[in-house]
């Protein structure tokens, strides 16, 4: 269905990279059905919010704007209200009974459905779409925020069954799109004119695990690796990334693979969660802390200035002072250039929600900080080793701050400012000779 009369629409997004490149394509979705893009929340008449349940306090900030929304509702009834992702996923129809004012309520496997299921809101319906359902492949083009960078989903869902995690119950299983599929996406993105492509997966090193064809020796032919070999052999993009790794599928054939592909930018983000093996057995990561140290040191064999980023929790069910301490230790050793931390937050449906030795709030506090400011330190020793050097940096945007600088990010994905006119750089690959360091970001000067 196509909208005859003109409507306009926002969407909200929270949460992860995957998200991001969902609403791209309910965007995309939208404005082929006729919608336009508005940034004036109360001009749309269609708001979408596309959801996070990692934690809970990004899930109590969802059904906060909800609220607003609904109220906006009573007044003007034509306004379609309309929740995504993952704690649409998770609460189905219970978000209904808490905000009975929403059209749609539909999981993240939906997204490409997104069209047939406003046809049926349209029609006057109210839809709640989580059931289990194959992902059909995405045949609208997003409405990518970008034109520089852009994400290309590999593979959507996780079979991994972390017991603090709710991404499994919510994302689905594993389903990875086809080489091909992959390959013509970059493609076309090179043709206009990206730069930097990042793949995303839940758990990107499992890729084509469900894939059907092995080779004459019985391997898989379509693991992550071989598909980092093939967007070479198909595409010239200047930049790829990729996110999100699990130390237990980061063989070393794929850091071989990494270090001889000239594209692949030398930025590895793989999280640790914690530094302690019991609360590691406990989270059900399938590894040690000494297993992921050797991971680390292969890592930086083939590669000794890569960037090592990732991300870990404290105040675990359980954890004591000495286990947090051992986690301390591990950023001590790494010096992990970043690190996304995180309180751990029971959320509805996981084995250590239930469990009875969960860490007070005040301890969790504490531990959040003290890791925080180590995390800042590390950062900081590692920035410094940027000065004098000569940094490639990918312009992407003026600095919102300074309208004098323009900022990108150098291969390691160091966020970097310098001066320069953005209509001039933006999208252009140049040499930016480091002068001052940050924790997170660098200055410099631009080479002539």
């Amino acid at each position: 269905m196509i909208i005859s009369n003109l409507r306009y629409y926002h969407i909200v997004t929270f949460g992860c990279q995957m998200n991001k490149a969902d609403s791209e394509r309910m965007a995309g979705i939208l404005e082929d059905m006729g919608f336009q893009w508005t940034d004036v929340l109360d001009q749309a008449n269609l708001i979408l919010y596309n959801t996070c349940t990692i934690r809970d306090s990004a899930e109590q900030k969802v059904y906060s704007y909800l609220g607003k929304q609904a109220k906006r509702k009573h007044k003007d009834p034509s306004l379609i209200l309309a929740v995504a992702g993952c704690v649409a996923q998770q609460e189905g129809e219970k978000i209904l009974r808490r905000i009975p004012e929403l059209d749609l309520v539909m999981g993240p496997q939906h997204v490409n459905y997104l069209g047939d299921l406003l046809e049926q809101v349209l029609k006057g319906n109210q839809i709640v779409a989580t059931e289990p359902i194959h992902i059909i492949e995405d045949i609208t083009k997003p409405r990518r925020a970008s034109k520089i960078t852009a994400w290309v989903n590999i593979i959507y869902g996780c079979n991994e069954r972390c017991s603090y995690c709710v991404v499994p119950s919510v994302r689905g299983l594993e389903q990875s799109r086809t080489p091909e599929d992959i390959c013509s996406e970059i493609k076309l993105l090179e043709q206009q004119g990206y730069k930097e492509v990042t793949l995303l997966g839940q758990n990107i090193d499992a890729y084509g695990r469900d894939l059907p064809g092995t080779t004459e020796t019985g391997r898989n032919q379509y693991t992550f690796t071989d598909l980092l070999y093939r967007i070479h052999e198909v595409s010239n993009i200047k930049r790829i990334r990729f996110a999100t790794s699990h130390p237990r599928y980061f063989t070393e054939r794929l850091i071989s693979a990494c270090h001889e592909l000239p594209n692949i930018c030398e930025h590895f983000h793989i999280p640790f969660q914690s530094g302690d093996n019991d609360i590691l057995k406990k989270m059900k990561r399938g590894y040690t802390h000494q297993r992921y140290r050797q991971l680390i040191d292969k890592v930086r064999y083939y590669m000794p200035n890569a960037s090592i980023t990732a991300d870990a929790i404290v105040g675990f069910p359980g954890e004591t002072e000495q286990q947090f301490e051992n986690t301390l230790k591990l950023v001590e050793d790494i010096g992990f250039d970043q690190l996304n931390t995180a309180a751990y937050s029971p959320r509805p449906g996981t084995p250590a929600a239930t469990w009875s030795e969960q860490v007070d709030d005040d301890i969790k506090s504490d531990r959040l900080q003290r890791l925080n400011h180590l995390v800042g330190q590390k950062a900081a020793e590692n920035s410094r080793k940027y000065l004098g050097e000569i940094e490639e940096i990918l312009v992407e945007q003026e600095n919102p701050k300074e309208n004098n600088q323009v900022m990108g990010r150098t291969r390691k994905n160091r966020l970097t400012f310098f001066q320069g006119n953005i209509d001039d750089l933006r999208g252009e690959l140049v040499k930016v000779k480091i002068t001052e360091a940050r924790p997170f970001s660098l200055t410099g000067k631009i080479l002539k």
